[in-house]
């Protein structure tokens, strides 16, 4: 049986192929200055059955609108991000409407099955801008995603979020394989947070994102791995590279 595949291209932005092939990228900023092979790397994406947002912000909309009319991809959101990404920066519409955009605690069915995603709570903000001279649009509350994948594991991704005691919640209703979570500081979590973060939510295992990108964002993967030992969390550290791809169980 084939494993589901998962590549990291810096920042908050990931590539996944499920057992079946389907193509999933979520907060697809696959230019963003971690990743020296991203204007190659978007020239490859050819098939891509959905575009995961967070949230608006443009570190995490990245190339969307660009991969979504090139590839047909439909957009997964909330549905006021949808509406903002249709109204400012022209997402086609016929690939954002009810059957792939939702709400905090509903569950969507996606790809007949293949992959269901869940929308959770982050504290953080939302608005989508259309250009320098544009102010922010309504684009809803910023979100993290669940996302099971059909014969493959159960991701939770962070998006841009503080350290918030109801993060435990997230693991309720499905046991967290692999937990992507924002570490970098200044504008999320850093690596104290995010360790109480992952400590509440107990995932198998944890890749930290979100840092290095800009000077700003100055937690590391060093620190938040004493961060774990401190805390004697158990889930396994897996510390990818931009444009690494590795292999997730079921």
């Amino acid at each position: 049986m084939a494993n589901t595949q998962l590549t990291w291209y810096g920042h908050s932005a990931f590539k996944l192929v499920t057992p079946a092939g389907n193509v999933l990228l979520i907060d697809p900023w696959i230019t963003n200055p971690s990743f020296d092979k991203g204007n190659e790397e978007l020239a490859t994406l050819k098939r891509v059955d959905l575009i995961l947002l967070t949230h608006g912000h443009g570190d995490h909309v990245g190339n969307a609108v660009e991969i979504g009319k090139r590839t047909g991809a439909k957009l997964v959101s909330t549905y006021d991000l949808a509406e903002a990404m249709k109204l400012a920066l022209g997402y086609p519409a016929k690939q954002a409407d009810n059957d792939t955009t939702g709400a905090f605690g509903g569950q969507l069915n996606l790809l007949h099955g293949d992959a269901t995603v869940c929308f959770v709570p982050a504290w953080h903000g939302s608005g989508v801008v259309k250009d320098e001279m544009s102010p922010p649009i309504y684009a809803g509350n910023p979100s993290g995603l669940v996302l099971t994948i059909r014969n493959g594991p159960t991701i939770y991704h962070t998006g841009d979020t503080a350290f918030f005691s109801d993060i435990a919640r997230v693991s309720d209703y499905n046991q967290i394989d692999i937990m992507l979570v924002c570490i970098g500081d200044h504008f999320t979590m850093g690596p104290i947070r995010a360790a109480d973060a992952v400590k509440a939510v107990n995932p198998r295992s944890v890749v930290p994102i979100h840092y290095g990108t800009f000077p700003v964002l100055t937690g590391t993967p060093e620190e938040f791995e004493r961060e774990l030992k401190k805390r004697e969390v158990k889930a396994q550290l897996r510390v990818m590279k931009p444009g690494e791809t590795i292999s997730l169980w079921d």
